[in-house]
């Protein structure tokens, strides 16, 4: 049996970066694996740099909502080799909890790039809502959840945060771009 390898990812549980791990393992027969979740891209290669992670997965870019400026901050400040860049399909949800109907909704949290991504829905679906950027959709959702956000938030986060996160969905599917890719690195030592 092959060593476990652990792969740092720049997301919660629920996270598309947590998504594109689990497809890069797919893809390349990695089954002995751990995934640590590290919240953010800072996080993610520090870990990778100190030895405490085999890999970091974090994105740099996305076909909707640019680069993703906290990846190039980061980048910045550590040394790391890229094995391999991909993409994934990223669909935003907007999600909420339970019982909350889209008249209730005075704030929208989310990770700056989702934000960015689904800008022009916000724009036309709650034009007078209150944005509050997030490190990572996933968590998001997770303070959605245990009501360290107000009920009167949504986020806009994966559709596997539902389930997780016992939330209910009000849209799915709402980047601007019916196609809304997400560009990965796969960082090593």
């Amino acid at each position: 049996m092959k060593k476990e390898i652990t792969i740092g990812i720049s997301g919660n549980v629920g996270s598309f970066s947590e998504e594109a791990a689990n497809y890069y393992c797919q893809k390349n027969n990695i089954e002995n694996y751990k995934l640590k979740y590290l919240i953010n891209v800072k996080n993610t290669l520090e870990s990778l740099t100190e030895k405490k992670i085999d890999k970091a997965i974090f994105p740099i870019e996305n076909s909707n909502g640019g680069i993703v400026i906290e990846a190039i901050y980061a980048i910045s400040n550590y040394n790391f080799d890229i094995e391999k860049i991909f993409e994934i399909d990223v669909q935003h949800c907007l999600l909420v909890q339970r019982g909350i109907d889209v008249s209730d909704i005075k704030k929208i949290a989310s990770h700056p790039q989702a934000l960015k991504q689904c800008r022009m829905y916000i724009k036309q679906k709650l034009p007078n809502t209150e944005l509050q950027e997030y490190s990572d959709t996933a968590s998001a959702a997770k303070d959605l959840c245990n009501n360290e956000l107000t009920s009167d938030t949504a986020v806009i986060a994966p559709k596997i945060c539902k389930k997780l996160y016992d939330l209910d969905i009000l849209e799915e599917g709402i980047p601007d771009l019916k196609f809304n890719f997400t560009t990965f690195v796969v960082g090593v030592n």
